[in-house]
């Protein structure tokens, strides 16, 4: 490791702290650019010019509490944790969406964000919500890579493709916006089967990353996907403290075959550094454990009644929507609030540690 793990701790919790100080003058950035992939939780509005997604983010009150009050796209009230983690990084702004029309020029040189909300590691998944799959984000990314090369020397433009952090965040949606409600998934295979489907997919996209040059990659597991307010709506928890069981058991075992799968695609692929990043256990202890993180509201989200409004459903007319989100765990009934992701940002800074080294 290039540097020692303790001063490399200090530098990030500085920076980090910095990070806090909106701006107000230039930071270190610690890496040249972040990629970003995956689905609605780290989608800052790939889906927004798309006339035929319904998984969209770009109206009010989603952007309520974001810079300028106004929405983007991310499926949140304000910043994702990928913001957060961007910030942390040192960058001034972040990543844009590829698809927006502003991801020009030397705009590009800091990273770009591929997401699509409700893109999974299954292309089906993103067919069934034309969304962006992806497969289609690496042919996405190749153009950035095209496009980057012509704009600055050759030299930087391989330093930017090798050193740069790439993200990705998938899965969620394969789960609860395909397999639990989609009987051709649910009755062809068992969880372990579906999981092991999965796992296909994410081993085959962390391959042709690598092939295309990524070498420091931070994939994050699934959350505890039976806490999530659609969850509970959909299939029931029986007591109001719980969460549904048989979703978190596959969540968890989900989890276990990921980080397996990492260590081998870590052997197996020359200069890989491969962080599984869990979000699962942040996330289950704000919502077990709410008060020491300052949260009141672990089971309805603050868009709405709570119950399954997310995308379309969580509009500046959906009754009931709470005025202050601080308190709040969730935002919509799948995506947690920006106080909710300021925690998880940090639980993800220090376990994405050795990706700098």
């Amino acid at each position: 490791m290039a540097m020692g793990l303790l001063p490399l701790l200090v530098l990030l919790v500085a920076v980090a702290e910095g990070a806090q100080n909106h701006h107000h003058h230039q930071k270190q950035q610690l890496v040249p650019a972040v990629m970003i992939f995956g689905d609605s939780v780290v989608d800052v509005g790939n889906n927004n010019d798309n006339p035929f997604s319904l998984v969209k983010a770009n109206f009010l009150p989603y952007g309520r509490d974001f810079a300028g009050h106004s929405p983007t796209g991310r499926f949140c009230n304000g910043k994702l944790a990928t913001d957060y983690t961007v910030e942390n990084l040192g960058f001034n702004s972040y990543p844009l969406a590829y698809l927006d029309p502003k991801a020009t020029g030397k705009s590009l040189l800091i990273g770009a964000n591929f997401a699509s909300g409700a893109s999974g590691f299954l292309d089906q998944t993103a067919t069934l919500y034309n969304a962006v799959s992806l497969t289609r984000q690496l042919e996405f990314y190749k153009e950035y890579q095209s496009k980057v090369a012509n704009i600055t020397r050759k030299k930087r433009a391989a330093q930017i493709f090798r050193d740069s952090i790439y993200l990705v965040s998938a899965g969620n949606s394969d789960y609860i916006q395909n397999y639990y409600i989609n009987p051709m998934f649910a009755g062809a295979y068992t969880p372990p089967q579906f999981a092991d489907l999965l796992i296909q997919g994410f081993s085959s996209f962390i391959q042709k990353l690598h092939g295309l040059g990524g070498r420091r990659i931070g994939v994050t597991t699934l959350p505890p996907l039976g806490c999530l307010p659609a969850a509970i709506t959909m299939f029931g928890a029986t007591e109001s403290t719980d969460c549904v069981a048989r979703l978190n058991t596959d969540a968890v075992a989900f989890n276990s075959k990921m980080v397996s799968t990492a260590r081998s695609l870590e052997k197996k692929l020359p200069g890989l550094k491969l962080v599984v990043l869990d979000i699962y256990n942040p996330l289950h202890t704000i919502i077990t454990n709410p008060s020491p993180n300052g949260f009141f509201e672990t089971r309805r989200s603050c868009c709405g009644t709570g119950t399954i409004e997310t995308s379309l459903l969580c509009n500046a007319g959906s009754p009931g929507t709470c005025t202050n989100a601080t308190g709040y765990v969730f935002w919509d009934s799948f995506h947690p609030t920006e106080a909710a992701n300021r925690v998880l940002a940090k639980n993800l800074l220090m376990q994405g540690i050795e990706l700098l080294g």
